[in-house]
């Protein structure tokens, strides 16, 4: 059995999910596409180390800023992870990267092919008209299902294509795990949401977030693509001279809010989540019974 937890940035799944493991004496799994990088920390809210004391996790630090973990590689790692604990604990699946969720709580089929900088590059060079026009020469299953203007899964669908030479639409598809699995979804309105944004990016500079982005600009350089990624970006530009560093935090402020509107978004779609109103004053109690009942319901108690 698996316990996923998951929703917007700042909707307080870290909290949450160090309350509920610390009463099932569990683990945590991150499910975020950032943590999973040393040294990247106040930016990703990355938990302290004291919260990690506190709970075990895993997929936390596990990657050199200068390596790139896949997709299939992060899914391969984690089903591991929760094969082995079947029947000790309940583990935790905690985040809200929607692909690091969906490749665990759907199976996906994720061909393993590692990512060809060189192919890409090349690819690129001929325009987002061009490679989207070849794609739908070779695959145009996937093509279809691909906007046009998306050029990253373009891009992946044209790798997979030349490195394997069979379409990524014929190895797509899904294998459900063969264990329960309840999922809860934390939810604020868009106002409260707001609010904690701003207030947690603050509280990231107040931390010593700019000195975090210098250190890594001057160990990796200004080009490492994680340094590209919200929040590093935006203190990246203040350290380069070219915003002040209140333009940098509202634009921090401003493109978080709209990355928490794309995530609500997409975990909307999923009908298997069962959401609860954060602003509760008794959440914690509220889940917790709803995972009693769960677990009484599939008869696995015994991980209690």
């Amino acid at each position: 059995m698996l316990i996923v937890i998951c929703g917007a940035t700042a909707s307080g799944k870290s909290g949450l999910a160090l309350e509920i493991a610390q009463r099932l004496n569990s683990i945590i799994i991150s499910a975020d596409s950032r943590q999973i990088y040393r040294e990247f920390d106040l930016g990703t809210a990355k938990p302290s180390v004291a919260e990690q004391k506190l709970v075990p996790h895993y997929q936390i630090d596990i990657c050199e800023p200068t390596q790139t973990l896949t997709l299939a590689e992060y899914q391969q790692q984690t089903q591991q992870i929760i094969q082995e604990t079947q029947g000790e604990c309940l583990p935790l699946l905690v985040g809200g990267t929607g692909l690091y969720l969906n490749s665990i709580t759907k199976g996906l089929k994720i061909p393993r092919v590692s990512p060809q900088p060189e192919l890409r590059s090349q690819l690129s060079d001929l325009g987002q008209a061009q490679i989207h026009a070849w794609l739908s020469q070779v695959d145009p299953v996937a093509a279809q299902k691909i906007h046009v203007n998306d050029q990253f899964r373009t891009l992946r669908a044209l790798e997979v294509f030349y490195v394997t030479g069979i379409p990524i639409s014929a190895q797509q598809g899904e294998t459900p795990p063969d264990y329960q699995i309840l999922q809860i979804g934390l939810d604020w309105d868009v106002a409260t949401l707001d609010r904690r944004i701003a207030t947690r990016t603050n509280q990231m500079i107040e931390m010593g977030l700019v000195e975090e982005v210098d250190y890594l600009c001057h160990k990796y350089g200004t080009n490492l693509p994680l340094l590209n990624t919200l929040g590093y970006s935006e203190i990246k530009q203040y350290l380069a001279g070219d915003l002040t560093l209140p333009q940098a935090i509202a634009q921090i402020i401003t493109h978080t809010r709209q990355f928490a509107k794309r995530q609500r978004t997409w975990f909307r779609k999923n009908p298997k989540i069962n959401w609860f109103d954060s602003s509760c004053p008794d959440l914690v109690e509220r889940v917790w019974q709803e995972i009693i009942q769960y677990v009484d319901r599939f008869g696995v108690r015994n991980v209690l």
